[in-house]
Order: C-alpha cells, then structure tokens, then sequence
C-alpha cells in the first residue's frame, strides 16, 4: 500500500472529522463512515478533494469503493495508473 499516498489521504480526510473523532484514529481499516463517522456531505467532498489532489476522476459508481481508507486507496492506486 503506498504510504504517500495513504498520508495525502489523511490530510484530506482530517478536515472533515467531527469533533469528537481525533486525526491520529485515522487508520488504514478505518471506516469512513461507521468509524470516522463522516456524513454523506462530507464524503462528497472527500471524494472532490481527492481527484482534485491525485487528478483523477470517481465514477458515481465507484463511490462504493471508498468505504475505508484501504480501499480508497486502492481506488486512487488503480485510478492513477489508468491515467
């Protein structure tokens, strides 16, 4: 798993945690919704921030494979050599 771009991710998605959840339980398993407890409006823009950040674009489709951090990365991974 490439740590660059699981540590570009994790910027990504910090801004977007509530209160109530802390930057460092950011883990490759997270969840993004059932752990990192991130609303549907936020994961949007996740996923905005994220083809703006590695320049690539997420199907509607695809969106159900950015569940957890792993896989999003995966996804970004996958999307990245497609380019």
């Amino acid at each position: 798993m490439n740590q660059e771009i699981y540590a570009k991710l994790t910027e990504i998605i910090k801004p977007y945690l509530p209160e109530d959840v802390d930057a460092a339980s950011i883990a490759k398993d997270s969840h993004l919704v059932n752990d990192l407890n991130i609303n549907s409006t936020h994961l949007v823009d996740i996923v905005l921030d994220v083809e703006d950040a590695f320049d690539i674009t997420i199907e509607d489709d695809e969106l159900d494979n950015m569940e957890t951090v792993a896989a999003s990365i995966a996804l970004i991974e996958q999307k990245s050599e497609n380019k």
